[in-house]
């Protein structure tokens, strides 16, 4: 298993390059760059004092290749173009970028006056609340759900909860987030709870008890929205599961032993049914982390990093969408190594090694 390990660490090296080189090149050939935005803000700056023809011919090609460039000297748009570091090739800016990296120096944003790690410090706390709270709850109520199918196959039940879960799964959580604000959140039908943010404008003069109840009135809605839409595969894997361990050989024997369902259920069934879901537990974080809860962040403006990092490819903030980009995915590159180390701890007759 250690040289398992040596190797997955030392993949993550040419796996990091690859997604930062491909991500690097798609980026840099999108339009809308941070250049052309600041010489488009400078235009903007001087629309009301040019005619309207000529506020519109601001927005032609130039010999110099930016929009809105035209009314400035080239001079001017070298030293937009300095100020961001596109004054130099896109190959140098790749080393370089990739040199700071190497030190964990993710550089300073380009919109908001702030080193890059200060903002994912500043932002990671509402994250990890919104991801740790849905993930609680998806596995509390997931891993009963589907024990509680998996023991009763084929009942009445059992059907609605599958009709339920499979209506859950299949809506966006997008548009589930949008249907709980439209119902509960000041839409046409009860303002039961805030449009948006973590807490409340006087959050800091509330006491202890208050801040609690502050904190999870705010966080009613999302967590709803992300969990609904992300315990339907957990509960099925759960089922299956424990149907498959159920149809075993050993649990008939403990049946014909005169062991209760209970008795061979949680002393025979559920140490191996959960092998594979407790595995599962750092990739399943991973989804919900990086993955379902980033429209959350976004639809209920909270300010985590999923919102962060749509503010940045809205304004191609390129220091913010490639710093957070690296975090996200060296975060889970390491999950899904430390997700296969459990499978081989929980059962070492899993060996990767061998495979």
């Amino acid at each position: 298993m250690g040289r398992y390990i040596l190797k997955r660490i030392l993949l993550i090296i040419p796996t990091l390059f690859l997604i930062l080189l491909t991500n690097f090149v798609l980026v840099q050939a999108a339009p809308g760059g941070p250049v052309e935005q600041q010489i488009a803000q400078i235009e903007q700056s001087k629309i009301h004092a040019e005619a309207p023809g000529a506020a519109m011919g601001g927005a032609v090609m130039s010999d110099n290749s930016y929009r809105g460039s035209r009314g400035l000297s080239q001079e001017m748009v070298e030293a937009i173009k300095a100020q961001y570091g596109f004054d130099k090739p896109a190959t140098e800016r790749f080393w370089l970028m990739l040199k700071s990296y190497s030190q964990l120096d993710f550089g300073e944003s380009f919109f908001k006056g702030k080193p890059v790690t200060e903002l994912i410090i500043e932002k990671l706390p509402v994250s990890i609340s919104l991801g740790l709270w849905s993930t609680l709850l998806i596995y509390l109520i997931a891993i009963p759900l589907g024990i509680y199918k998996a023991m009763h196959n084929g009942s009445g039940l059992d059907k609605l909860t599958a009709l339920m879960l499979a209506v859950g799964h299949a809506i966006p959580v997008f548009v589930f987030g949008v249907i709980l604000l439209v119902l509960f959140a000041g839409g046409i039908y009860w303002q039961l709870f805030p449009l948006q943010g973590l807490v409340s404008e006087n959050f800091d003069q509330l006491s202890a008890l208050g801040k609690i109840k502050d904190y999870f009135w705010h966080l009613a809605l999302p967590l709803a929205a992300s969990t609904v839409g992300g315990f339907a595969g957990l509960t099925y894997l759960t089922k299956f599961s424990f149907m498959e361990e159920l149809s075993k050989q050993y649990v008939l024997t403990a049946r014909a032993k005169g062991l209760t369902g209970h008795q061979v259920l949680y002393g025979h069934v559920f140490r191996n049914a959960m092998l594979i879901i407790i595995a599962g537990i750092p990739a399943a974080i991973v989804g919900i982390f990086f993955t379902g809860n980033f429209l959350i962040e976004i639809i209920f403006k909270l300010d985590g990093l999923g919102l962060l990092g749509f503010e940045a490819i809205v304004q191609r903030d390129y220091t913010v969408i490639f710093g957070t980009l690296f975090i996200f995915t060296l975060v889970g590159l390491v999950l899904q190594l430390i997700s296969d180390i459990s499978y081989h701890l929980i059962d070492p007759r899993i060996d990767f090694e061998g495979r």
